[in-house]
């Protein structure tokens, strides 16, 4: 049978492990900076962890593991026959792959609140799965990296929140836009075009604008039943001015009277003056009305991260979620939390040419074979090497030379080591680089430095 890969998934070459570290790195250090610990949680969680933290589509998108053993011993003879799916889900899977890194989080900060310092700061680097389909920037497992801070209200941590983005993209070398919103915005627009009772369903519309543009939201807000009339009221969504401040102002008149909808303007006004006046550039955050994010647990500031030199769709995003953990019965616990895209930020760095020299992972020496005692010798030498952290390898076999040197060629080694019977007589090493074509034959003590 001819190998193949399951939809979605990808090996990875040596050269694009060593540049996913360079970014992974990168983002660690900046996580620890800001004062966030590691945690890691099980590849996959209970389903009813899982299931109904997402909305509906993203229910639908969670990969589900058959239960061990067989499998249909407890099935409901009629949900079978009837081909009753959701029924069905339940009695023959009970674990599923984890969808996203902050329900585990949620999970467990609730199994763990009791032993954990308020406020609890974490950052993850783990894969997720998506039964999405598969497209440019889009695969069925991948990493997330995330950052959370949870047991606080402060809207300070999403002033840090964007500090952190920004430091990571600019010591990557990429230039980014935020977009910002917040969910009591989206709730306070909900109360005024009269649909409160339709939120999920204008929010998971909207947030698809970028998508299908305004004629497809339209089209989709109908579909869901949400009347002309009120549609009509929110024709201004989509034609707002490049000012996040004067974007606010109109708010504020439309939202007289609208509480939750204030408190939103209120907020993200907070954001974005604290913000500036940390010196970010106003170009670099923007209020974006129509950003919904539609994951039905962000009640207050939502982010998307979008690179301004290429199409690639949200290279990061996130948002406050003050009630998550109340799912798992421990109530009061507020949290936000941001997540950086590592395979969109690879294939946008990719694009750009932004990983320098030192996100590859190349062997410094290949040691040259050419048997008996020199052989041995040289091990002797590759082992001093590898003790001062310079990696080193000897050719298995005494080949003929130029296999040996196409073999240094292909896997861009940059030095290509001679040690024979002459300069082990005279206490030297000749080596060729092999990007400069030199060669030099210099001292043992020179060679080791």
């Amino acid at each position: 049978m001819k190998p193949s890969l399951a939809k979605g998934t990808r090996d990875f070459t040596a050269l694009e492990v060593a540049r996913r570290r360079y970014i992974i790195n990168t983002l660690q250090k900046n996580f620890e900076l800001f004062g966030f610990q590691p945690l890691e949680t099980p590849s996959f969680e209970n389903l009813s962890t899982l299931t109904g933290k997402y909305g509906e589509e993203g229910d639908r998108l969670i990969f589900k593991i058959l239960n061990s053993g067989d499998y249909t011993s407890k099935v409901n003879q009629e949900d079978w026959e009837n081909k009753n799916h959701q029924k069905l889900t339940s009695q023959i899977s009970d674990k599923a792959l984890r969808y996203d890194l902050t329900v585990p989080f949620a999970r467990f900060v609730a199994m763990n609140h009791n032993q954990l310092t308020f406020p609890f700061k974490r950052y993850q680097i783990q894969p997720v799965w998506r039964a999405d389909r598969p497209q440019k920037g889009r695969f069925r497992e991948f990493y997330q990296c995330d950052a959370d801070v949870v047991g606080s209200e402060s809207l300070l941590q999403e002033v840090d929140l964007v500090q952190l983005y920004l430091k990571s993209f600019a010591e990557l070398g990429v230039s980014v836009t935020i977009h910002i919103n917040n969910r009591k915005i989206l709730s306070g627009l909900a109360e005024f075009a009269g649909i409160t009772d339709k939120l999920i369903d204008f929010t998971v519309a909207l947030d698809k604008l970028d998508k299908i543009g305004k004629d497809g939201v339209v089209k989709e807000l109908l579909e869901r039943e949400i009347a002309q009339e009120s549609i009509d009221k929110l024709d201004f969504l989509f034609n707002q001015s490049d000012d996040a401040l004067e974007n606010l102002l109109q708010l504020k008149e439309k939202f007289a009277g609208n509480e939750t909808g204030l408190k939103g303007v209120e907020e993200l006004e907070f954001v974005i003056t604290q913000s500036l006046n940390l010196g970010v550039d106003i170009q670099n955050l923007v209020f974006d009305i129509t950003l919904a994010r539609g994951l039905d647990y962000y009640t207050g500031a939502i982010f998307e991260v979008k690179a301004d030199e290429v199409q690639m769709g949200s290279i990061g995003g996130g948002g406050r979620y003050d009630n998550l953990t109340e799912v798992f019965g421990v109530k009061n616990i507020p949290g936000i939390g941001i997540s950086f895209g590592l395979d969109r930020i690879y294939l946008v760095m990719e694009e750009l040419g932004l990983f320098p020299e030192e996100a590859t992972s190349k062997v410094e020496f290949l040691f040259a074979n050419f048997g008996g005692n020199e052989t041995v010798e040289a091990l002797k030498l590759i082992r001093q090497l590898r003790e001062k952290g310079i990696s080193a390898e000897m050719y298995p076999e005494a080949a003929k030379i130029g296999k040996q040197f196409t073999y240094a060629e292909k896997k861009g080694i940059k030095n290509l080591v001679f040690l024979g019977e002459e300069e082990i007589k005279n206490g030297t090493v000749t080596y060729k680089d092999l990007e400069a074509g030199e060669q030099k034959t210099v001292s043992l003590e020179e060679f080791l430095g």
